[in-house]
């Protein structure tokens, strides 16, 4: 059974929509708070809730209930201040997760100076692939192929090292392929049942999203 994630979206430009809205159709509780009335309108019947709000108001967002997410997003990017404060806030307000978005190196450090227990960068995460990456327990990286089919690069937990790949048997009892191997930055796409992982290895593996996400965080450790 996917585990069902409360989650708070702070900003709702083109990345904190897609990422609310794929995390809604995941099936996890997804709420979306922006200032702007015209965008929180348009994709209030496709996440769980939506709301106008002051992202950077402490008591708005403590009457929103935000300190009982167990994940905030903080999506925004157009004010670096506005981005560090929402930060700084849902963390103070005991969020255990935040995933925030930033402009740049240097913004990504201040972020994690003040909260941010992940900085993803928009030249490189799209909002899907950051909704499929926390979603699935273990997914470092998410690669939409098909509606509902994707590829994720997995970390090798240390507890696995020294079993083989017939050993966990990915395809029976998780039905996902494993297509790669990345191992010290060299990749293998023959990858035989009997290859003996090792720490830090990496396997890319393909499969239904739901499947993906049913990886438990005892097999595959969030990085």
């Amino acid at each position: 059974m996917t585990t069902k994630h409360q989650v708070v979206v702070l900003g709702l430009g083109r990345f904190g929509q897609a990422v609310a809205r794929e995390l809604t159709r995941l099936g996890h509780d997804v709420l979306a708070i922006d200032s702007n009335e015209k965008i929180v309108q348009s994709v209030a019947d496709q996440v769980t809730h939506a709301v106008q709000a002051d992202i950077t108001d402490r008591d708005v967002l403590e009457d929103l209930g935000v300190g009982d997410f167990d994940t905030a997003i903080i999506a925004v990017t157009s004010s670096v201040e506005s981005s560090i404060l929402a930060t700084a806030l849902v963390q103070q307000l005991g969020v255990e997760r935040i995933i925030a978005k930033a402009a740049n190196e240097l913004h990504g450090s201040i972020l994690t100076r003040v909260g941010a227990t992940r900085v993803v960068y928009p030249e490189r995460d799209t909002g899907i692939r950051v909704a499929h990456s926390f979603a699935a327990a273990g997914v470092r990286d998410y690669l939409d192929v098909a509606p509902g089919y994707g590829l994720a690069r997995l970390q090798v937990p240390a507890g696995l090292a020294g079993k083989s790949l017939a050993d966990i048997d990915l395809p029976r009892t998780r039905h996902l392929k494993v297509v790669a191997l990345n191992r010290r930055g060299k990749v293998s796409l023959d990858v035989r049942p009997e290859e003996i992982l090792q720490p830090g290895d990496e396997i890319i593996v393909a499969g239904q999203d739901a499947d993906l996400e049913r990886l438990p965080n005892t097999m595959f450790g969030r990085p």
